[in-house]
Formats: structure tokens, sequence, C-alpha cells
């Protein structure tokens, strides 16, 4: 089987809305993280996000767009629009049914499915939107962006939360082993509005904290739960013999191997357990053909909650023994973005290979007791060949991926 290679990428975060934006910050340790906007949070219990800020749809996309998209969608518009620009991918030049879409959800548009529902409530029937029939669908990325260009491959949306992010790229990869010639995939998330809101509070694993240098400190003895965000990333990926035989401009990198597990159910094992990730760690060094050592750095889930904190720090011990691996958690500047978050690490990962540098953590302390080597202050320099990248989601979905160099 020849290799799955990277071939664009487009981002949109809350520290910056294009991918080189969003590298430069973050290796600034520019973080996006401050007191919500859109709606008025101080009835609720937390009132931090990592919201996109000064983001104009119509500057972005067609005004026929505007008003049947959620702004989760227009955000996903706009990665995708950049990822399929950067990979040269002239899809009238592919056949009719060689490209498809795969992204992954958790809300859907729950915005504009709140605002609906209002319309509905104060106003009557008569005043609710048409767009409602679709626009709220947790699939309605991906229909949106095979849309928008004309992509009539083999498509689908994964929801488990954020782990369907590396779950789409995997399945992307399954579609393009049947024949595809591409695959636009990843995932671009977020509810940050009321309705969004009081389901993600429901969990209890929200930061209460006001001052975002005191929020979302993952392995840190302060630990006190994560903030939220919205936005991620759209990766174009090939066979990498199809790239090349049409000279696509440029490589960022391969996805060698991946594997997701769930938890065993709740109550039969204790809430740190780490048993699951662990398997689906081994399970994707398995399947890119690597051991331990192969691997280089990780970008960990870092969920900021101390239970899981200690699940992955045992998983990593587990897996890479006293290694001194270096940990990356980028997404302290961005919060967690559901299933946006892996798609974004594995880009930032990807830029990583590139430049041969680790981006640092934002606000956190790591404590010895994880025996994780967390980039912190400034980032690392080092060779990367191949870096783990590690994303859990609510329920009990694990997922774990190898990312390599391009060369």
């Amino acid at each position: 089987m020849n290799a799955v290679v990277v071939t664009g990428l487009g981002v949109v975060a809350p520290n910056g809305l294009s991918t080189e934006e969003y590298w430069n910050a973050t290796l600034a340790a520019r973080s996006g993280i401050g007191r919500i906007t859109r709606f008025e949070p101080e009835r609720y219990p937390a009132t931090l996000a990592g919201e996109i800020r000064g983001f104009e749809p119509a500057a972005h996309l067609p005004g026929r767009l505007v008003p049947q998209t959620d702004h989760s969608t227009r955000l996903s518009l706009v990665a995708a629009d950049e990822a399929v620009r950067d990979a040269g991918l002239d899809t009238g030049q592919l056949p009719e049914y060689g490209v498809g879409v795969v992204t992954a959800n958790s809300a859907g548009g729950f915005e504009f499915g709140h605002q609906e529902l209002d319309n509905l409530w104060r106003k009557g029937p008569e005043y609710v939107s048409a767009y409602q029939s679709f626009a709220w669908f947790y699939a309605v990325n991906t229909g949106q962006i095979s849309i928008r260009h004309g992509l009539r491959g083999s498509s689908g949306v994964l929801v488990a939360d954020e782990a369907g992010g590396l779950d789409a790229l995997a399945q992307a990869r399954r579609l393009l082993r049947r024949d595809l010639d591409a695959v636009v995939t990843g995932a671009v998330d977020g509810s940050l509005c009321p309705w969004g809101w009081i389901a993600q509070t429901s969990t209890g694993q929200l930061s209460t904290a006001e001052d975002p240098a005191l929020a979302y400190r993952p392995f840190d003895e302060r630990a006190a739960g994560f903030v939220p965000g919205e936005g991620g990333a759209i990766l174009v990926v090939e066979d990498e013999a199809k790239a090349r035989a049409r000279h696509a401009p440029r490589i960022h990198g391969r996805i060698l191997g991946h594997a997701a597990t769930f938890d065993p159910r709740p109550g039969t094992v204790p809430a740190d357990d780490a048993s699951a990730l662990t398997r689906a760690i081994e399970l994707a060094l398995a399947d890119a053909g690597a051991v331990p050592d192969d691997i280089d750095a990780v970008f960990a889930d870092a969920a900021g909650v101390p239970h899981l904190d200690r699940a992955e720090a045992a998983a990593l011990g587990a897996v890479f023994g006293a290694r001194e691996l270096p940990v990356a958690v980028p997404k302290t500047l961005t919060g967690r973005l559901c299933a946006g978050a892996g798609p974004l690490d594995v880009a930032t990962a990807l830029l990583a290979l590139r430049d041969g540098v680790l981006p640092p953590a934002a606000h956190t302390r790591p404590s010895p007791r994880y025996g994780l080597r967390v980039v912190v202050g400034r980032p690392l320099e080092l060779r990367l060949r191949a870096v783990l990248v590690v994303a859990r989601g609510l329920g009990g979905f694990n997922s774990a991926m190898v990312v390599g160099a391009s060369h």
C-alpha cells in the first residue's frame, strides 16, 4: 500500500485565522482564550472560551451562503478553502467521483438551531428559517464542503467528541485505499452559544476560573477543568503516488498509523484507568509499523481534569517507559475544540515536523508526579521524524494517530 500523505492544510483557531497565522501565534505562545463575547456568560458557572474574534463571514464567503449556515460551518468552509488551495487541488481535472469529504462533529450547527428555536418560541413557526432543516445537522459541514467544491466521492461524518477528528482522518485514509484520488477531511467544531454552553457545563469538566491564566492547566497540581473553544483544521489527504503524479505543490507529511478504542463500562474500573488508551496507542504504533523508540514527541489530549490527566500520563508511561519524551500541549492556547482538536493537533504536528520545533504550553506548571516532559516556556527545537497525537472524547472514546515527516 502506498503512503497516505497530507497535501493541504487549512486552519481556523482562536489565535489565528490561517495556517501560518496560527503557527506563528502558537510558537509565540499567544493565547486566544478570554471571556466569551458572543453571549453574556455571567449567569453560567464558566465564562471563558477560545473564541475566534473578528471573523466577518462576508469577507470570506459568498453572500448567499451566510444566511443558510451556522457560524461553525462558515469557519469550516474557510478552512476547507485554504486546504484545497494549499493542495493545488483542481477538482475539475480529477474523476467526477474521485474526491470525497469526511469530517467530524460534536454539536452541528447549535448556534443556528438555538436562534431558530428562539424564533419559534418568541414569534411563531412562520419566523423559523427553512435552512433550519439542515443547518443544525452534525453532517452539515461535510455537505457544504462537498457542494462548494463539487466533490462527489464517498463521504461521511463521525461523532466521537475530541476523538472524532482523528477518527475522521483515519476514515479518509481507508477511503483512499478504496481508490479515491483525494479526501478533504478533518473537523472544525464549537458551540459557543447558550444552548451549547449548557450542554458543555453539564459535564462538570469546565474550568470556572475567570482569569485565563488560571483556567486551563493540564498536568498541573492546580488543574480544575478545561476551557472549551471553537475552530480546528481541514486537511487534504491523498495517496502518495497519485499526489506525485499530479505534481502536488507540497507534501506536509504522512499519516502512518491509527487506532481507536473504547473505555470500559463506567463503574467497572477506576476513573483514571488507562488500559483502553494504552491499547489505542499500542495499536496505532503497530498500524504504523513503528516501535516506541520511533516516536520523537507526543501531542497530548491534555484534558485538564485530574483523573483524565492521570490516565493519559499512565498510558504514555506504559508505552514509552522512562523515556523523557517531549509532550506538546498547544491547545492550552486555544481551549479544547471538541472534534476540531485532533485535526488541529495533527496540523500542528505537521508544522512541527516541517520546522523542527515543538510549541510551548501556556499557563501550566507540570507536576513531577505525572512523569511527563511537557514543553513550557519557549519552543523546543529538535529533530522530529514521527510524532504521536492522542485524543479522547466524552463518553469513553480514545483515538491515537502516528504522523510522520514528509521525507
